[in-house]
């Protein structure tokens, strides 16, 4: 047995693999992100690079795609905020407390990950409209959910939620309560202690969360088309639908500029995030 663990050990040294068939499974991996990644996105270029610079122009700057990006990337952003509060709330409850159902409660988290989206805009449209359960009392001080930039909001909200626990909730797990205790000696109230202490471990992970709820949102189609409402004349409609409706209507072109766009805010969003997290790391293994 010692003899065989010095052996690996001096494959190790010598920078041998361990585990074989590492070109192989190299291989593998680099032949499926080409094919389930890297070709799609690479076709969206070529189809979009088919158009001249002032059509390119023409088709994301008009009136209804512009509505298209705004409303997107609004509501996006609102809900993403709203999950960061509410994300820490729930990852410092399912951490920091014990009660009766809580596996069940955090199963729930993930519900919108495996429920299909359509499901969940039919289940939100039916039940904000104004004669669901929901939409039936808020209609009687006159607000309307269902079919406006709230329940698109809702919506985000509901399929953005689990980006944002699951991404705090590690770092609850992780966090030292040694360095609250120290701040309760010294005299630091729990709302100090928190804001001065706790909540700059956490603000890397909220805005991991709010990065990837915020992409998520943007590209958001199942559960936002029926609750949306679609409408041009209202501004609710979403990218995601505009390049279905160009899709329908066999406009390639139109549909692939308008999706390298998205493309492009994507990529920007998790160029953001990967730099946090890198920082994040560089700043752990510095203390």
């Amino acid at each position: 047995m010692a003899k065989r663990t010095k052996t690996l050990e001096l494959h190790i040294k010598k920078g041998k693999r361990v585990i074989p068939g590492f070109g192989l499974t190299l291989g593998i991996t680099i032949a499926m992100v080409s094919v389930l990644i890297l070709i799609p996105l690479a076709s969206v270029l070529v189809y979009s690079l088919s158009l001249s610079g002032e059509e390119f122009w023409q088709i994301i700057t008009s009136a209804n795609v512009l509505y298209a990006f705004g409303t997107s990337i609004l509501c996006s952003f609102i809900a993403a905020v709203i999950n960061c509060i509410f994300g820490v709330i729930l990852a410092w409850t399912l951490v920091r407390y014990d009660f009766p159902g809580k596996r069940i409660l955090d199963g729930l988290i993930e519900l919108p990950f495996a429920l299909p989206t359509a499901v969940a805009g039919i289940t939100l449209s039916k039940l904000y409209s104004n004669k669901g359960a929901i939409g039936s009392f808020l209609d009687k001080f006159g607000i309307a959910v269902s079919y406006t930039h709230i329940g698109l909001t809702i919506a985000l909200i509901f399929i953005g939620i689990p980006f944002v626990v699951r991404a705090i909730q590690p770092v609850l797990e992780k966090f030292d309560s040694q360095y609250e205790e120290a701040a309760y000696s010294l005299g630091a109230s729990k709302r100090t202690t928190f804001i001065r202490v706790t909540l700059p471990e956490l603000r890397p992970a909220m805005l991991t969360g709010f990065g990837l709820a915020f992409a998520r949102g943007i590209g958001e189609y199942g559960s936002v088309i029926y609750i949306s409402g679609n409408s041009e004349k209202k501004h609710t409609q979403v990218v995601s639908y505009v390049i279905m409706q160009k899709l329908n209507y066999l406009d390639y072109s139109a549909a692939t500029a308008i999706a390298l766009v998205m493309l492009i805010i994507s990529f920007i969003v998790l160029l953001f995030i990967n730099i946090v997290q890198i920082r994040q790391s560089q700043r752990t293994n510095n203390v």
